[in-house]
């Protein structure tokens, strides 16, 4: 018997067996299911599926022998990475009900576990659909007139049932099924046995498909392995059960496959392969009739898997509180999950209504695929985090892992692109939802981990790299006690740092620890949570000394780590003359170790539309650059962009104008600085401070750099830059004092370093 081409029909990836004993939430567990009932069964059917009656022929006819038993390897060989990379993560944790889910969660965090969740549940319930739809269609080779939709939808109505009378009866029926699959692969064997010709074709047909589309097609049949996860919540042993069934269902489907093909490509010609769709019947003869139950078998128990396995993947997700509380209710008289079983049900009536999966069906193949490729990536991410808590009773190497994940994502590619593209909006459209709903979960992730690990190559990377000027960041610790309090200030830090370099925010207490230690963490917590509030990117700390100035010093000493340390301290003003002085102080200390300062005075802004930055640039000090530097830096961030910055410099001869003007004019050149440049003549009826006063009118912060002090004279300079600052808008006093003092808008002229 002969028919075209039939619709693809992928067997589903991810497969919670019908096994097992009544999933309960009540103190009376049930008896725990062992290796071969709880693991290897449900896999090794899901395996042995659709594909190995109704495609595996059709494959070999169109690449020919050598071309078949090359696809069998290769997808064997991706399956059998994510089968070690399952039982590497599996021997690490206590894997608890949920499955992928439960695994992906624990390992990457809710959000990312959500992202691959709720596609995994749509793919279980429409798989559902799909075997329904299968089934028919292999009514159909028998009885040709019956009608497609209304069988799948009895068969869909059926396997409801079924699940809802629990797993036990799928329980009962698992074995026998397997005997079926037994006797339909005896059947052919002996058939092609009797039958073998004395030449075979080793090539494929010459109107056949190509290698990688046959491949698309056939790969969904070997990616069965997570069907023994999928009841983890089930298992006695499941760090023992799980790597020994999944890795045996897969040596097993393997050596399954790689016979099947053979027997196959010798056995028959390509055009018949490809054409006629009953071949195992016309190969086993006068055994023909023991292929149906296999068949029929193995298609229905995926089935009954699929309709157990999605409600309890959303029951797994409304624990964790990824969905409402109302979804995971129960339901008297159904067994395990109540209302997520009738929404599994709803769903896969829904798309007996489509009429026609075979457009959706890759995309659920690749649903199903993201999730093998997502296990991999978490085996393989914690084998190279380095996390000491990683201690897996299976040891595979990373490369196995991150191999099988780059084989899953690269199977998706070729299976459809636009399954891949969909798969991949939904995945994130989901992973956003779930960021914005800011959910907390109990337990910690990888992403710590490998995080650190990244972070630790990266510093210790950093260390072996020559320092340069045109890579100097800034990097500021600013001692801004309570941040509500001096929100402004903390803006003001923000804005110099525009996610170029690090902010720390410290909220420095003096006492003593005995008195101020315990509140720390807890003081710490809040600090972090309110510069979030704030929408502030910075690291709040709490740090408690015993007397100011040292403490400022010590702390600022120890801030950061390896070559990420802060660079620039950064202090509110104080109307205190005392406290002022103080600061003064701690910024000489400061720059005999080569930390820079500012001292930010923060005012109301205008509300003009293009505010306006002014920098005086100055002095014999080597501050300008720094000044210029933060100017640019302001100008980046949203509320300043467009801002106009504009340099101006008080020169007391024309000789000295010209001089600055050529300067400034390099430097905004060398630097790329967008800036206008206002060279000023020292007027005689006003001092410096009055004619800054004056020139200063109209902006909206004023950037002026600070001079060394000598001891005992904090006091005098503290009243100076008051004067100065004294009816400006917000003023910015900067110290550079680092190794690149004079340097940081690009290597100048020792002429332009001399009077910046």
């Amino acid at each position: 018997m002969s028919a075209p081409l039939p619709p693809i029909l992928p067997t589903t990836v991810t497969r919670i067996s019908a096994i097992g004993r009544r999933f309960r939430r009540t103190s009376t567990r049930p008896e725990k299911l062992g290796t071969f009932i709880g693991v290897f069964t449900p896999s090794i059917l899901t395996i042995l599926g659709v594909i190995l009656f109704l495609r595996t022929g059709w494959m070999v006819g169109n690449v020919g022998l050598l071309g078949a038993i090359g696809i069998v390897v290769i997808a064997n060989a991706v399956t059998f990475a994510t089968a070690l990379s399952v039982g590497t993560v599996a021997t690490n944790m206590r894997v608890g009900a949920g499955g992928a889910y439960y695994i992906i969660s624990r390992s990457l965090g809710v959000e990312i576990g959500a992202a691959i969740g709720i596609p995994l549940f749509l793919a279980q319930a429409f798989s559902v659909t799909l075997y329904a739809f299968g089934l028919a269609e292999s009514f159909q080779l028998i009885w040709p007139s019956l009608p497609l939709r209304p069988t799948a939808t009895i068969t869909i109505l059926i396997v409801a049932l079924l699940a809802a009378r629990g797993a036990d009866l799928a329980l009962r029926l698992q074995l026998p099924i397997m005997g079926g699959i037994v006797l339909a692969l005896l059947a052919l064997g002996i058939g092609v046995a009797r039958n073998i010709p004395e030449t075979a074709e080793l090539a494929g047909a010459s109107s056949g498909l190509g290698f990688w589309p046959v491949f698309a097609v056939f790969f969904p049949a070997v990616t069965g392995i997570m069907a023994g996860v999928s009841l983890s919540g089930d298992l006695k042993h499941p760090e023992r059960s799980i790597p020994r069934g999944s890795i045996a269902a897969v040596l097993v489907g393997f050596v399954v496959y790689l016979g099947v093909v053979v027997a196959l490509g010798l056995a028959a010609t390509p055009e018949d392969l490809i054409n006629d769709n009953l071949i195992w019947f016309t190969l086993a003869g006068g055994f023909g009739f023991l292929i149906f139950p296999g068949l029929w078998g193995a298609i229905f128990s995926s089935a009954v898997g699929s309709i157990l396995g999605a409600p309890r993947t959303l029951e797994a997700m409304v624990d964790d509180r990824v969905l409402p509380r109302f979804i995971g209710k129960r339901i008297a008289r159904i067994e395990g999950p109540g209302i997520p079983l009738i929404i599994s049900i709803a769903v896969a009536l829904g798309a007996v209504m489509l009429g026609d999966l075979n457009a959706v069906a890759p995309v659920l193949t690749t649903f199903f695929l993201t999730t093998y490729g997502m296990v991999n990536l978490v085996a393989g991410i914690e084998r190279l985090s380095g996390d000491p808590s990683f201690r897996p009773s299976l040891r595979v190497p990373s490369w196995i892992s991150l191999a099988g994940a780059f084989g899953c994502f690269w199977v998706m590619y070729l299976i459809n692109p636009l399954a891949l593209a969909v798969a991949i909006v939904v995945e994130v459209g989901v992973y956003l939802i779930m960021r914005r709903r800011a959910l907390a979960a109990p337990w910690g992730d990888l992403r710590r981990g490998a995080l650190m690990a990244l972070v630790r190559s990266t510093v210790l990377q950093l260390r072996r790299l020559p320092e340069d000027p045109r890579n100097w960041r800034p990097n500021i610790l600013l001692f801004a006690g309570d941040p509500r309090k001096r929100a402004a200030l903390v803006r003001f830090a923000a804005w110099l740092v525009q996610d170029r370099g690090i902010l720390t925010v410290s909220d420095l207490r003096v006492g003593s620890l005995e008195d101020l230690g315990s509140s720390v963490e807890e003081r710490t917590v809040k600090l972090n949570r309110d510069l979030d509030e704030m929408g502030v990117v910075a690291f709040g700390e709490v740090d408690i000394v015993e007397d100011f100035i040292n403490g400022v010093i010590d702390v600022a000493q120890a801030n950061g780590i390896a070559g990420i340390t802060s660079n620039t301290v950064m202090f509110g003003w104080s109307e205190k003359p005392d406290r002022q002085a103080e600061v003064l102080r701690i910024i000489e200390r400061l720059a005999t170790i080569g930390i820079s300062a500012v001292i930010c005075h923060p005012r109301a802004f205008s509300t003009q539309k293009r505010r306006q930055i002014v920098v005086w640039w100055g002095g014999l000090q080597n501050n300008g650059d720094m000044l210029a530097l933060f100017s640019h830096l302001m100008s980046l961030n949203p509320e300043w962009r467009n801002a106009q910055i504009t340099l101006k410099s008080i020169a007391t001869s024309d000789m000295m104008i010209q001089r600055n003007q050529s300067l400034l004019e390099r430097v905004i050149g060398e630097a790329r600085i967008d800036a206008h440049i206002e060279i000023l003549r020292k007027s005689d009826d006003l001092s410096i401070s009055e004619q800054i006063f004056r020139e200063s009118q109209g902006a909206d912060v004023v950037l002026m750099g600070l001079r060394t002090t000598a001891p005992g004279d904090e006091e005098a300079y503290s009243q100076r830059i008051e004067e100065l600052a004294e009816g400006l808008p917000s003023v910015l006093f900067v110290r550079s004092a680092g190794i690149f003092r004079g340097r940081l808008l690009g290597e100048q002229p020792d002429t332009v370093n001399g009077r910046n």
